[in-house]
């Protein structure tokens, strides 16, 4: 089994007023020769925007881009004329392909919105672009893991250009939760987005993150009530 441990504390950090941005990966301004990626995950970045602010049209291409609210409302515009509003418990997936724009703005006016977003490189360059967000039952995962995003959308999951599988799950403290890689060779990035854990000799807390790679399978020990991501990509050479 190999690791790599990513402290909160360690993250890169902006501060533009509108937008407060941690980077678990090397991102805009922030560069660490050591944290470019984990495999096939890109980017994750953990985002405040305040109200009535964000990101206005911008471009993207061949990359696959996951939105996941934690707090707040997040609106979304793109040049294929899809837009919405998603809040805690939806997920948002586009496929950038060949190229588009987008927006991403704080849906309200009174409060911030707090999302993860994150990037994965596709396992196909150029796709036709691609935009997709769905509302997930949160009772299903509690004490459980939840499928939000897989390459082909078993579960009711989302679908995504990459062998990649995105698990969400809220645990109570003393439990001791096992998950199974879907793909032999992959690794799985462990977000700890609430709470404490312990994964292996390694206490995890609150946006600690940690890679797991050259294993099948790994088992989360629950310190405190805590909510998970878990990210399965493919390991690149």
């Amino acid at each position: 089994m190999h690791t790599v441990l990513h402290r909160a504390s360690t993250r890169g950090h902006a501060n533009h007023g509108w937008l407060d941005s941690h980077h678990t990966f090397s991102f805009a301004h922030y560069h660490d020769a050591e944290r470019i990626h984990f495999g096939a995950l890109r980017v994750l970045n953990d985002d405040t925007v305040a109200p009535g602010m964000g990101f206005g049209k911008h471009p993207h291409d061949n990359m696959e881009i996951v939105s996941i609210p934690l707090e707040g409302a997040l609106k979304h515009r793109d040049s294929m004329g899809s837009e919405g509003v998603i809040r805690y418990g939806d997920i948002q997936v586009m496929s950038a392909g060949k190229g588009l724009q987008h927006s991403e703005l704080n849906g309200s006016h009174t409060e911030p919105v707090k999302f993860l977003q994150i990037w994965v490189f596709p396992k196909v360059r150029n796709v036709t672009p691609r935009y997709a967000d769905k509302t997930f039952d949160l009772a299903g995962r509690d004490g459980k893991w939840q499928l939000l995003v897989s390459p082909d959308g078993k579960e009711s999951s989302m679908v995504v250009n990459q062998d990649a599988w995105f698990s969400i799950g809220k645990f109570k403290a003393g439990e001791s939760v096992p998950y199974a890689l879907k793909k032999k060779g992959g690794g799985v990035y462990t977000f700890l987005i609430s709470g404490s854990v312990s994964l292996g000799d390694t206490l995890l807390e609150s946006r600690d993150g940690m890679g797991i790679s050259e294993t099948e399978s790994i088992s989360l020990q629950i310190r405190s009530d805590a909510e998970i991501l878990l990210i399965e990509v493919p390991m690149l050479d």
